[in-house]
């Protein structure tokens, strides 16, 4: 008969969060083991996330971690510490240009930037038209769809200011820095299993005891980490605490479209990361000198459910791929309508509140890295790194709970309450409830 496998923390999910978490837990010096039901690390909505890197967030704790993301990703081969037989993943810091909505900028955004110490400039209208000149400048607030007469009306107003930030961008291959993540975690002994499904998490004498597998394999660990994206609800379930969490998560269907660049325009190299929310859009360069558009889930767009996260549309609609291509046509007038429609569709793993949840929960050993709402791809580091403090934290010991952790971050030496992520926050009112975060 053979051994028994035994590890001391079992991650479910091989996403960018999962495969990151592998890597901080390995170095933290546990035996890990992610298990993952798709065939390759960053294989599920990671290889299609747009894999940003902005610091535009509602919160002090989404600015402060976004802003420590962007150092992990500026020196990210210094960080994987392991080469990477395919290639390390890229960070385009081509800068971001929020344009719309400047109250809640000047309100909520901007003081946030002063006082973590984040870059960036104001432009006025002249501004905006000089540096970002294959832009409208005109306000056609609020968002609107096609089919609605006002979506075609000409501007009565021009955007009075826009936001400049020189930190931002995006990464190249998302599933390739996952890919990154995974080597960097085996590097340190973690291990990965894929095309293996979870079927059950193992409870013996009130804490969690490990997981038995489709086959009826049993794996058996003293921690358990949900980290299974648009499945996390499953899984929560599962281990039987999904009723004890006050703020929950679901599964959320989202289209992002590609379209080529206007004539004359180079976008893939002279563009930038455009946040809109004028029109209710977000657009960035793409490899081919293509642009990459999504929502920023205005309230006009409606919001796609998804009961079994394993089945979904999963083509694209002529009606979202319309809203998105024309709103970006309004802002970027050279553009045209292609005929061609070109996208991906993925699910959000979306929190009642759109923040993450990084937390214990009432099964003693079982952890969440979940609701990340399309927005935490640019936090894989920095959640792998406080989450793991949290678990050595609350396995010595500690009452998370009472007294919520608190972890001081590697390169700012900003201070993060963890209690921010509870599973038993109230709703966060400072959110936009938006993948804007």
């Amino acid at each position: 008969m053979s051994e028994r496998r035994q590890y001391d923390a079992i991650i479910i999910g091989a996403g960018i969060i999962g495969a990151n978490l592998g890597f901080e837990m390995s170095k933290a010096g546990y035996r890990t083991l992610n298990i993952d039901k798709l065939p390759a690390a960053g294989y599920g909505s990671t290889a299609n996330s747009c894999a940003i890197v902005r610091c535009h967030y509602s919160t002090w704790p989404g600015v402060a971690m976004a802003y420590e993301g962007f150092h992990f990703w500026k020196d990210w081969a210094d960080y994987l510490e392991v080469d990477d037989e395919r290639g390390i993943a890229g960070f385009v810091q081509c800068g971001a240009v929020y344009v719309g909505d400047n109250e809640r900028y000047e309100k909520k955004v901007l003081p946030l930037f002063d006082e973590i110490g984040i870059d960036y400039e104001t432009w006025d209208v002249n501004e905006m038209a000089d540096k970002v000149s294959y832009l409208d400048t005109g306000s056609y607030a609020p968002p609107k769809r096609p089919d609605e007469d006002a979506f075609w009306e000409e501007p009565a107003a021009e955007i009075t200011s826009a936001v400049h930030t020189p930190i931002a961008g995006y990464i190249t291959d998302p599933q390739l820095a996952t890919h990154n993540l995974q080597r960097a975690a085996e590097a340190k002994g973690g291990e990965f299993m894929f095309s293996t499904e979870v079927v059950d998490i193992r409870v013996l004498d009130g804490r969690v005891a490990g997981v038995t597998l489709e086959d009826g394999t049993e794996i058996d660990a003293p921690i358990v980490v949900n980290v299974a994206g648009p499945h996390s609800f499953v899984i929560n379930e599962m281990a039987g605490v999904a009723d004890s969490m006050n703020i929950k998560t679901r599964a959320l269907r989202h289209e992002v479209h590609h379209v080529p660049s206007p004539e004359g325009i180079d976008f893939e190299q002279e563009g930038m990361l455009v946040g809109d929310d004028d029109l209710g859009t977000y657009f960035r360069p793409e490899v081919g000198n293509h642009i990459l558009v999504g929502s920023q889930d205005p309230d006009c767009d409606p919001q796609i459910w998804v009961e079994d996260p394993d089945e979904f549309e999963r083509a694209i609609t002529d009606d979202q791929w319309k809203a998105q291509v024309l709103r970006l046509a309004r802002r970027m007038p050279s553009l045209g309508v292609p005929g061609e429609k070109k996208g991906v569709v993925d699910l959000y793993d979306v929190s009642d509140d759109w923040i993450p949840i990084y937390d214990k929960t009432d099964l003693p050993g079982f952890y969440v890295a979940i609701g990340t709402s399309g927005n935490q791809f640019k936090n894989c580091h920095i959640a792998a790194y406080c989450l793991t403090r949290l678990i050595q934290e609350v396995e010595a010991g500690h009452d998370h709970d009472a007294d919520p952790v608190r972890v001081r971050m590697p390169h700012t030496g900003l201070e993060l309450d963890m209690g921010v992520f509870s599973r038993n926050r109230e709703i966060n009112e400072d959110s936009s409830f938006s993948v804007l975060g």
